[in-house]
């Protein structure tokens, strides 16, 4: 029973960190049916905001070093900034273009910014200490679960219910409610699609923040394409959960952490190697019961 236990809980945690990044997704296909691939640079501009050059000048700027909240703060600030100003840059001019074109130019931004990471940091990864109490354990009966699993399942939890929430009782939430069921009649009744779309980017950029300090917290190391194994994951637990729909990108994402950890714990030591093979077959055979995924969204093809 403890272990049963133990796996159930360290598959929430994983899941939970696949359905934050799973949400950042979905969030911005829901209200301008976007797939935004940029969102890995994100993450991992996210993550590399707490280290700077190596030069003397700029030791004080070190934000790993600041009080955790500080940092946690000013890592979403970054992220933040950075997410609206490339809906600003990029992909405003880019709004009534096909979706093709949408597309490319989210793949254009993302090696951008690959690629100015690397001019900046260069390709090798950094080991860095950030959370080293998270890697601690707590013993609660015959469990040990590490800090970190808790902090992630929290920190999702609440993130869930303050999404919901804004979604649910703001103005704002109300209208990018509206306009991801019909944007064209959301804007005849008022709704400023550059507000909409601008609060969107910032909403996924505060996800793309937790994901980053939550994941190197994780594995304690820097390197240029962090983020894009998360993306890709998130991506497939969004068309899983039902594109447009941010339960389902939760739901998804919780689905593929699950599996792959139980995967991890129950198959044979030769098989381990091959998880990730079959976790996507089943992702195909979800995929051929339920093309439109789990839950299926009205009015998913209207887009800005």
């Amino acid at each position: 029973m403890t272990f049963f236990l133990q796996v159930v809980i360290n598959a929430i945690s994983i899941g939970s960190l696949y359905a934050l990044a799973a949400l950042g997704i979905g969030l911005l296909f829901g209200v301008m049916r976007l797939i935004n691939f940029a969102h890995a640079s994100y993450i991992t501009i996210g993550a590399y905001t707490i280290i700077v050059p190596s030069t003397a000048a700029l030791a004080t700027l070190y934000i790993g070093n600041w009080h955790w909240a500080l940092m946690t703060a000013a890592v979403c600030a970054i992220v933040i900034v950075l997410a609206v100003c490339t809906e600003f840059i990029v992909f405003r001019p880019l709004r009534h273009a096909d979706p093709a074109t949408l597309l490319v130019g989210s793949f254009a931004l993302s090696f951008s910014l690959y690629y100015l990471l690397l001019l900046i940091h260069g390709g090798r990864p950094k080991a860095v200490d950030i959370g080293r109490g998270l890697i601690e354990h707590i013993a609660i009966g015959g469990l040990t679960i590490p800090r970190i699993d808790v902090v992630t399942i929290g920190i999702t939890v609440t993130l869930l219910v303050a999404l919901g929430l804004f979604l649910k009782k703001t103005r704002y939430g109300i209208e990018m409610r509206a306009a991801s069921e019909d944007f064209r009649m959301a804007r005849l009744l008022g709704v400023r699609a550059n507000r909409v779309i601008s609060i969107a980017f910032a909403i996924s950029g505060l996800l793309a923040a937790a994901v980053s300090l939550l994941y190197l917290s994780r594995v304690g190391v820097l390197f240029p394409r962090m983020g894009i194994p998360l993306v890709i994951i998130a991506f497939v637990a969004t068309v899983i959960g039902g594109m447009g729909s941010l339960f389902g990108a939760a739901l998804g994402g919780f689905f593929v952490g699950a599996v792959s950890v139980v995967l991890q714990t129950i198959l044979p030591l030769g098989l381990r190697a091959h998880r990730d093979a079959i976790v996507y077959i089943l992702v195909i055979a979800i995929l051929l019961w339920r093309p439109e995924g789990l839950i299926q969204v009205r009015a998913v093809k209207e887009r800005v």
